[in-house]
């Protein structure tokens, strides 16, 4: 593309599908819905296309990528299939879960940062999964903006961080969860662990496997290490404002009062609940929250579009309170704010 064109966005329409189908079978890369985040897809069989993901999106070659797929014969062209595997597909499968399996030949080592195994999604999202059955090719496909950046939960989002580098862009309106898959390393499936958290619970996994599934370790890889599986950066999901984590703010310190000299006009305070000092009222503009009644649900889908839009306000830093409880979407929610808050 040149400097002055812009991606085009699609929407979800039987020609518009088949004429993404055939630019991703001619090598092109297409952003994508999913239920989880805005992916940046490939032909995961081409390395030509799979290197115009990482060129558009300047992303190291040392993180992996996570290769999707609309069937289990298409999972087994890729990967070596266990017995965990089926149990995991039929509980969880379309679903936003991630298995880390033995790799075949056919999968290019770009594709896997030169790793024996390859992670491995079937993906809910309706359109996505209709462009996958009418491409018929698995297509690799990492979070569809520049690379540590913020994750994309809209095509707007798209658009604003790669719409000078790519051509296509596929609308499937706003994603569901809003947060990245959980991802699971199955390659010994007698030893199952959590890579990245995700909206999958740990004990909802090991209930269908029934064996012990360790948990998240909270992973951080040096940058120049290949990486087993995607978003185990120590700096990931990053705006691009300094961020600083809390167990809990007090509403006090965000005041409506403008002062240039207050710590309030120049830094921005994210709650993970709306504040009661602030349910009625004038709402400060440098006060921010990501749920209005608490739920996880909400706040995860809404994490990454409000981490935008704090980013946008020229604050000298983002004040950021850690999700509550132990659940899946709390860890995966305090995960991805973690890394946002990572040293430079």
């Amino acid at each position: 593309m040149s400097a002055s064109s812009h991606a085009k966005i699609f929407r979800g329409t039987p020609r518009n599908l088949t004429r993404l189908a055939r630019a991703l079978t001619a090598g092109d890369i297409v952003a994508v819905p999913t239920e989880t985040v805005y992916g940046l897809a490939g032909d995961a069989l081409n390395t030509s296309a799979v290197k115009k993901i990482f060129r558009a999106k300047g992303r190291p070659t040392n993180d992996p990528l996570i290769v999707h797929v609309h069937s289990l014969a298409q999972l087994d062209q890729l990967a070596e299939r266990n017995a965990a595997v089926d149990k995991l597909a039929h509980a969880f499968w379309p679903g936003p879960l991630t298995l880390v399996l033995p790799k075949k030949l056919v999968v290019p080592d770009l594709v896997t940062s030169g790793r024996p195994s390859v992670a491995i999604r079937m993906p809910s999202h309706p359109l996505f999964r209709r462009l996958l059955r009418i491409c018929g090719r698995p297509l690799a496909a990492p979070s569809a903006n520049p690379f540590g950046y913020i994750s994309p939960t809209t095509a707007a989002h798209v658009l604003d961080g790669l719409g000078k580098k790519i051509r296509y862009i596929l609308d499937g309106g706003d994603c569901d969860i809003g947060v990245e898959s959980t991802i699971l390393d199955l390659r010994d499936p007698k030893r199952p662990a959590i890579l990245r958290p995700g909206a999958i619970e740990r004990h909802a996994i090991e209930r269908v496997l029934r064996v012990r599934v360790k948990p998240a370790a909270g992973e951080k890889i040096k940058s120049t290490k290949a990486a087993l599986a995607p978003g185990l950066l120590a700096r990931h999901y990053s705006p691009r404002t300094p961020v600083k984590l809390h167990d809990q703010l007090v509403a006090e310190v965000a005041d409506s009062e403008p002062a240039s000299t207050s710590q309030a006009t120049s830094e921005a305070f994210l709650y993970f609940r709306r504040p009661t000092k602030f349910a009625k009222g004038k709402i400060p503009k440098n006060v921010f929250w990501l749920s209005d009644d608490g739920s996880l649900a909400s706040a995860a889908k809404a994490l990454f579009a409000t981490l935008r839009i704090t980013d946008q306000g020229k604050w000298a830093v983002i004040h950021a309170e850690r999700a509550p409880g132990g659940n899946a979407l709390a860890l995966a929610i305090n995960d991805r704010l973690t890394r946002a808050a990572a040293k430079r």
